[in-house]
């Protein structure tokens, strides 16, 4: 029997890992649409709680005031970097021009972001709740408490490195960084859940080993998140593109790219093929309702999915709604990609 404290803390590190992606979701939307600088200043927005609907509700000064914010935030941020060692990185945010380029209010863009924070608390929030029924694991799981207080005070840096996305005008590296220690906290809360159901259940028993598999599903996990950042790059240098050609001619920005795409492409060619190779180590090691059968077919479900956002990106320039389904979709692939090699790697040290 589970103690009911322990499957309220399983059932709400599942909710917490839903709203997670969620929230990616909501970033990918904020980021598709160009609704980033909705909100120009950090943790409010235009210094409201509920932002407004109208510019009428702005002081006439509000460009120049946020503008002003903005670069003030950024020279403290240069400063940290500084003392890091990292001068030539402060002195190219010192020297960001774009960085004074005032914004115009837009309400369908600020209320985009707009949700994208409220989403963001939410997840703060849940992960406040998680941590405080991580500690029912006392006496018999300290690394499920461990890895629940990390991934709390992640969320914190994330919502302070969200700000920094911010004050920097979307900063490449910037924004590269915030999506990495995005799937930080979905791999947490992967094994945190992974962990909580495994401690009353027995491993599937297989008849042989299956080390390669661990070994394939390793390589693929690295290789997703490898795909990730290499997306991350493509779509920093469309922003660059399109800004570049005052958004116009949206079907050439696709040419334009260079060799990052070609490997971005290439490497998601490699990564299918890789796939299916573990599909089929997982179809013959387990059948009938194995959980690990069932993330094999979810898996092939969600390359479907990004092979055909992928195909909608690269030949009809760049569709919104494809972005945000091929980041959403790439990030859930690595959450089950996680959860399956969590699942063969207790396997294969069982029998072995």
């Amino acid at each position: 029997m589970v103690p009911k404290s322990e499957k309220r803390f399983i059932r709400l590190n599942l909710i917490t890992l839903i709203v997670t992606l969620v929230l990616i979701l909501a970033g990918a939307v904020v980021r598709s649409t160009g609704s980033g600088m909705g909100c120009p200043d950090w943790p409010k927005c235009f210094d409201q709680y509920v932002p407004p609907t109208s510019v009428d509700q702005l002081p006439k000064d509000y460009k120049e005031k946020y503008v002003a914010g903005r670069v003030k935030k950024n020279e403290r941020f240069a400063l940290m970097l500084d003392k890091m060692g990292k001068k030539d990185v402060a002195d190219s945010i010192r020297h960001d021009q774009s960085i004074t380029v005032p914004e115009s209010f837009n309400a369908a863009k600020t209320w985009t972001e707009y949700i994208n924070r409220l989403t963001g608390a939410a997840t703060g929030f849940l992960l406040i709740a998680v941590t405080v029924l991580s500690f029912t694991y006392k006496s018999k799981a300290k690394r499920i408490i461990v890895l629940s207080v990390l991934n709390l005070f992640m969320v914190v840096f994330q919502a302070w490195l969200g700000s920094i996305v911010v004050s920097t005008n979307l900063l490449a590296w910037v924004v590269t960084v915030h999506m990495l220690l995005a799937l930080v906290m979905l791999a947490i809360l992967v094994y945190t859940h992974y962990y909580g159901v495994s401690l009353h259940k027995e491993p599937t028993v297989v008849i042989s080993k299956v080390f390669w598999l661990k070994v394939l599903i390793l390589v693929s996990l690295i290789l997703s998140v490898l795909q990730i950042v290499l997306g991350t790059e493509v779509r920093e240098a469309i922003d660059e593109i399109s800004k570049n050609l005052l958004y116009q001619e949206r079907h050439t920005w696709i040419g334009k790219i260079g060799d990052i795409f070609s490997y971005h492409r290439d490497l998601a060619i490699f990564v299918v093929v890789l796939n299916a190779f573990i599909y089929q180590f997982v179809m013959n090691k387990f059948g009938g309702k194995a959980t690990e059968l069932k993330l094999g077919n979810s898996i092939v479900l969600v390359l479907m999915v990004q092979i055909a956002s992928g195909l909608l990106l690269s030949n009809f320039a760049l569709p919104p709604a494809a972005q945000v389904i091929h980041l959403v979709f790439s990030t859930v692939l690595f959450t089950l990609q996680f959860y399956l090699y969590l699942l063969v790697y207790r396997t294969s040290t069982y029998n072995q």
